[in-house]
């Protein structure tokens, strides 16, 4: 599979460093009986010692060019490889009987991993996000300015939306930092492994799954306003000191408890 050209339109940088493919398979600790898709497996350099600790694994590949070449490089009863655009693919489609060749739907949750495009990363893991109370847990590689953004705390210049609308459903650990030179072809940017583990749906209630979503993207979408001007006509004066948040600070000083009392008050 040495002869494919990379497709820069699909923002593809195949991971190759042994190195560093060691520490991502460390990371994820595959075990025999894991329900695994890998996302974007290109080449399959992750693919392959995935599979050796794993019986079987679901990858998605949305190039053409690639789905022969790994139906033809690893057996069929090993991997299963569905050709499809991961911002669109039914991941729970893969909990069902004829996915995982069980009589029954299985209880297990998914674990995915995969080397994200950068041009659609963040797209891919707001879609994954609907997922999250049928997976067990996720490891991605991605550009380290968007790790940076995924993990950031209230205050800081990188947190905002990304961060708020994973970490209310995900616990996000930065793991370790990829250098380009990792790559073929070399990316631009640094690269960084994270790994997200869903939390319990008591950790931080959304009665409105939705209207959270609102509040979050109003309180960062002019982030040098105040709440009182973000989210004027969502929250009122009274809510806010009913809830002892002073309407003067802005969405990036916000904790994510206290993006679910804002939202929680208008349910």
């Amino acid at each position: 599979m040495t002869d494919y050209r990379h497709k820069k339109s699909l923002g593809q940088h195949f991971l190759q460093d042994p190195t560093y493919l060691d520490r991502i398979v460390a990371a994820i600790r595959p075990r025999p009986d894991d329900l695994m898709v890998e996302i974007g497996p290109g080449l399959g350099a992750l693919t392959r010692p995935l599979l050796a600790h794993v019986q079987h694994l679901h990858v998605v590949e949305f190039d053409r060019d690639l789905v022969p070449r790994l139906r033809q490089a690893f057996p069929v009863e090993r991997l299963s490889v569905h050709e499809a655009d991961a911002l669109k693919f039914d991941f729970s489609s893969l909990l069902s009987p004829a996915a995982t060749g069980a009589a029954t739907t299985t209880e297990k949750g998914l674990r995915v991993v995969g080397n994200l495009p950068y041009n659609i990363s963040s797209p891919i893991l707001f879609h994954l996000a609907g997922y999250a109370d049928r997976i067990t847990d996720m490891h991605f590689m991605l550009q380290k300015e968007v790790v940076d953004r995924m993990a950031a705390l209230p205050g800081s210049p990188e947190y905002g939306r990304l961060s708020v609308m994973l970490q209310v459903r995900f616990q996000v650990v930065k793991l370790f930092n990829v250098p380009p030179g990792a790559f073929n072809p070399p990316p631009k940017v640094d690269s960084a492994v994270v790994r997200l583990a869903p939390l319990p749906a008591q950790a931080m209630p959304q009665h409105d799954p939705a209207l959270f979503a609102t509040l979050v993207a109003k309180s960062f979408g002019q982030r040098r306003k105040t709440l009182r001007n973000t989210l004027k006509g969502l929250v009122d004066e009274a809510t806010f000191h009913r809830l002892g948040i002073d309407p003067q600070r802005r969405g990036e000083t916000l904790s994510i408890q206290e993006f679910c009392l804002l939202a929680n008050s208008r349910t």
